[in-house]
């Protein structure tokens, strides 16, 4: 296995220790991010005359080829290698010779690994938000075209009070744009380059990290403390925090349509395409692909306490704990990408039972509250008027009936304040008009 630290050591670590202690099995996933900064790095080596420009441009030109070269064919990422870094290092040594051995001068692996997986994360989640902005969209056209179809909405998983079905999506939607916002924000964080802090301390080079930091696109210009560039990983936790606050949304959303889905409710029917069956009961249909969002989001937020945990304890600056980082958020990154994308397909294929829908509104006394707040315009103080609607709740129970199909004569046995509008009132359609419970799919 090529090394980059031989020079200190009588002998080489053993074969255990080997496998143990390598990560490329892993990191290789960061070779694009990797051959890019270390362009910027020898474009910067160039400008600055700590090497020729001859020998940039020749390093410039193998990064490259190397690029375009896995691009083409990724099992060029093969080997025996420590970690990405050492793969490229030798690539450019096997093609340059000396000129290669020239390519890490002025920098560390350290500050290496931690502007590679800057860029990973920060383009990760810009991707990562144009699949939540698909899902979203998705969202809203499901939604748009189930504006007329009403539906109890719940506490407690007891009827509540009515709401449009599309109103139940946009609050789910809702919830996704805030984490779009929680992304931005973690972009907007993490925007500053680690990139020629070296070590831990920088370097006696004349390097020019503002360079290296336009180059690589870090808007926010060079990180100011070397011990913090290359000893935190915060930006991966806020990352991991987008993710875990993300899943915790879609679990929400699965758990509430695995319970509409069941017979016991019938309001919704996942696609053939995103339901499995029963290996033993042929009538199966389940919704397995909302169980499973559900169950993995356990698994992304338990990987946020992880990195929290790794972290938690490290003295500065950099420790080879670290590399768990990586598989830590690659795990986290791909289950979360594949939910939105599962979460999209599901609800684009949602079918909806709107006769079983419209069978529930009138029935748990979803007009209860519109009913006490008739009262109030009426001039009764809500209190009262919840008392008064709390008994007639009461006694439709006993008489087997709903609020609506009590006559006016009974009514007026509880106050004298009910008039001929009070049926008008307790229509559904009365009721979605006088509140902000009807979906608004303008934004």
């Amino acid at each position: 296995m090529a090394q980059l630290w031989g020079g200190r050591f009588q002998s080489t670590a053993s074969d255990l220790m080997q496998s143990f202690n390598e990560s490329f099995s892993l990191d290789k996933r960061l070779w694009h991010e990797d051959i890019t900064a270390s362009i910027a790095h020898v474009t910067m080596l160039g400008t600055c005359k700590i090497i020729t420009n001859e020998e940039s441009e020749a390093l410039i030109s193998e990064l490259n080829n190397l690029h375009a070269e896995i691009q083409a064919d990724p099992s060029v990422l093969s080997g025996p290698h420590e970690d990405i870094h050492s793969f490229v290092e030798a690539k450019m040594i096997e093609s340059l010779g000396t000129i290669g051995k020239k390519m890490h001068t002025a920098r560390s692996r350290n500050d290496q690994v931690a502007t590679d997986m800057k860029l990973y994360v920060k383009h990760s989640l810009q991707d990562l938000s144009k699949l939540i902005e698909v899902m979203i969209l998705t969202f809203k056209e499901k939604g748009a075209s189930l504006s007329h179809v009403l539906m109890p909405a719940y506490t407690h998983l007891q009827r509540a009070q009515i709401v449009t079905f599309s109103y139940v999506l946009d609050a789910y939607v809702a919830m996704f744009e805030r984490d779009l916002h929680k992304i931005e924000f973690a972009i907007n964080s993490l925007d500053e380059s680690p990139l020629g802090a070296g070590a831990l301390a920088g370097t006696t080079y004349p390097i020019n990290r503002e360079l290296t930091a336009e180059l690589l696109g870090f808007s926010g210009g060079p990180q100011r403390n070397y011990l913090d560039s290359v000893s935190s990983r915060d930006f991966i936790i806020d990352a991991l925090g987008c993710f875990a606050s993300l899943m915790t949304h879609m679990s929400r959303f699965a758990e509430d349509f695995i319970i509409y889905s069941s017979q016991e409710f019938g309001f919704v029917e996942c696609s053939d395409s995103f339901a499995t069956g029963s290996s033993m009961m042929p009538q199966k249909k389940n919704p397995d692909a909302l169980e499973l969002i559900r169950g993995k989001s356990a698994k992304v937020i338990s990987l946020l306490n992880a990195m929290y945990t790794t972290m938690k304890g490290l003295p500065l600056s950099y420790n080879k704990d670290m590399q768990e980082d990586k598989a830590i958020y690659f795990e986290s990154l791909d289950t979360t990408v594949a939910c939105v994308q599962i979460l999209s397909g599901v609800v684009e294929e949602l079918q909806v039972n709107e006769t079983r829908l419209a069978e529930t509104i009138h029935k748990g006394f979803l007009n209860a509250t519109e009913l006490a707040d008739y009262l109030v315009r009426k001039g009764i103080a809500f209190r009262e008027a919840h008392e008064i609607v709390g008994a007639m709740v009461l006694h439709a129970i006993n008489e087997n009936m709903q609020l609506h199909e009590l006559s006016l004569e009974t009514m007026l046995t509880f106050t004298d304040k009910f008039e001929d509008d009070i049926f008008d009132a307790l229509n559904p359609a009365t009721i979605l008009n006088q509140g902000i419970k009807k979906a608004m799919w303008q934004h």
